[in-house]
């Protein structure tokens, strides 16, 4: 274990215990697929990203697009451990009145890019954003955070077609390939996703979606050589529910109930794996 990520490793910790007490407090939620990106987030926000949380519409900030928008409370919690709110907001979740919507909304929350849920739509406001970032000369870099069973969604590659005709290599596709969708295996399971986005002409890179150690010097090698002509592919091979021992455990775990009984037991079990030096997964590092 590469003790210089350790501050990766424990921010990943963070976004997971603070994701799973907010869906306690709220009795349900998204488990799955806000587990499985909690270990990429904290690389983005905790070394790669470029943002100020006092001002987090700064113009010349990344730009970061939630395209699975159901996810947005393990956004929510990386938002909060990095400044841009109070951390008893996430204690609000989904609840009226809350500026923490289940699905992300960039009109409520600080820190938010772009309104997401709708599946396949988040990559084109992506596009927009890194064409935006073209047509006024500016350098940031727009990353978009993708699930695999929204691969499905035929906007999506109509999206990374003008993508690559338009030569938008400032922008960054980050994909959680968890390999299920709500009601099990996704349908492109049996496809390779390297082949398919290299045939569209993009650049594609592979690594284990758990492994900061791995994720961090990659990410930061593509945001330190952005440029080069072609839009960026990070495949991140994860579990899903991965890191919370309770959904680990069930086969469906897209959606469940988080009760406060197994919210302090996935919570332990996390600190226990870290403790150990193990990938939220339990395998060792």
């Amino acid at each position: 274990m590469k003790p210089e990520f350790n501050d990766l490793r424990r921010l990943a910790a963070d976004v997971r215990i603070n994701t799973i007490r907010s869906l306690e407090k709220f009795g349900s939620g998204h488990i799955g697929g806000t587990m499985s990106i909690a270990d990429i987030l904290s690389v983005l926000y905790g070394r790669v990203l470029r943002y100020k949380a006092d001002d987090p519409n700064w113009e010349d900030r990344d730009r970061f697009v939630m395209s699975k928008g159901h996810c947005g409370p393990a956004q929510y919690a990386v938002l909060a451990l990095s400044g841009f709110f109070p951390k008893d907001w996430l204690n609000t979740l989904n609840r009226g009145g809350t500026r923490l919507p289940s699905h992300c909304d960039n009109n409520k929350t600080p820190g938010i890019d772009a309104s997401t849920g709708s599946l396949g739509q988040g990559v084109s406001v992506a596009c927009g954003f890194a064409q935006g970032a073209v047509l006024k000369g500016k350098k940031h870099i727009t990353y978009a955070l993708l699930g695999d069973g929204e691969l499905q969604e035929g906007q999506v590659w109509e999206a990374v077609q003008f993508a690559v005709a338009q030569k938008l290599d400032r922008l960054v596709m980050l994909v959680d390939d968890n390999g299920k969708q709500l009601d099990g295996p996704t349908i492109s399971g049996e496809i390779s996703l390297v082949e398919k986005f290299s045939s569209f002409g993009c650049e594609v890179y592979t690594v284990n979606g758990h492994d900061v150690a791995e994720m961090a010097p990659l990410l930061e090698k593509i945001r330190d050589g952005a440029g080069g002509g072609k839009p960026v592919v990070v495949i991140l091979k994860t579990t899903k529910g991965g890191g919370c021992i309770f959904s680990e455990e069930k086969e469906l775990n897209h959606h469940m109930p988080v009760s406060a009984q197994d919210a302090t037991r996935a919570v332990n079990e996390i600190e226990r794996r870290l403790a150990a030096g193990l990938l939220p997964g339990g395998e060792s590092q």
